[in-house]
Formats: C-alpha cells, sequence, structure tokens
C-alpha cells in the first residue's frame, strides 16, 4: 500500500482537518447551565435587604436589585445563561447596598439621637449647676 498524498490531497485536507476540528468543537460546545446559585444568592439578598427595612432608606437600590433579578429570571427563561448570571450579579450588589445604605441610615439616625440626647442632659446639667460653658 502506497500512502503517498499528492500536493492537491495535502491541500485538501490542510483546510479539511481544521474544519472538522472546528465543527465538532462546536458540536461539543452546549449551553451553560443555569446560574441557580446566582439566582438564589440574589433573591437572599433581596430578603435580607427587606428585613432591614430597605424599602424605607434605599428604596431605589432595592427596587434596582428586583428589576435586575426579574431580568435574571427572564433571560434564564429565554436560554441566554450567561446574561442572567451577571443580572443576578448585578442584583446581589444593588441588594446589599441597599441593605448597607439602611444600616448607615439607621445608624445615623441614632447617632442623631444620641447627639440630641447629650445636649439636653448638658443643657440639664448647667440648669441645675448654673454653670455657663
Amino acid at each position: 500500500m502506497n500512502f503517498l498524498l499528492t500536493s492537491a490531497s495535502r491541500r485538501r485536507l490542510r483546510f479539511a482537518v481544521p474544519g472538522l476540528v472546528l465543527f465538532f468543537a462546536a458540536a461539543c460546545a452546549s449551553t451553560p447551565p443555569a446560574p441557580t446559585l446566582n439566582l438564589q444568592a440574589a433573591q437572599q439578598a433581596i430578603a435580607n435587604a427587606e428585613r432591614v427595612d430597605a424599602a424605607t432608606h434605599a428604596a431605589a437600590e432595592l427596587g434596582e436589585a428586583r428589576v435586575k433579578l426579574t431580568s435574571a429570571q427572564h433571560a434564564v427563561e429565554e436560554k441566554d445563561m450567561l446574561t442572567a448570571g451577571r443580572l443576578a450579579d448585578e442584583a446581589l450588589a444593588d441588594a446589599e447596598l441597599a441593605a448597607a445604605r439602611s444600616g448607615a441610615a439607621k445608624a445615623n439616625a441614632v447617632n442623631q439621637d444620641m447627639r440630641h440626647s447629650t445636649a439636653t442632659l448638658v443643657e440639664e446639667m448647667q440648669r441645675k449647676t448654673g454653670d455657663n460653658r
């Protein structure tokens, strides 16, 4: 058996082999799995933000998180898993931001209340002692 190839056969193989490799690689590629962990984390972060009253103190951020989570769920239905994962991650970040802003607003309110209470105590002490500082 003689396996010598003509130059025309070699040229055809030079184009056919890479084409076949690309074809099989594309055939093996499939849709990435749904980002269920990302979606669950975003849902949990939104629930946590709601528990810390972010709807009152950071309504815009919480609303944005909800919109992005809904968009992520829609992207899963459309089989666009990369977009779904990105939107779920953004929803998680927005929900965490809403919770943090809510915590900061509550801390500022407590701080303001403590300043007011301290000022009231100082006034009481000055009135009783007659000290005018």
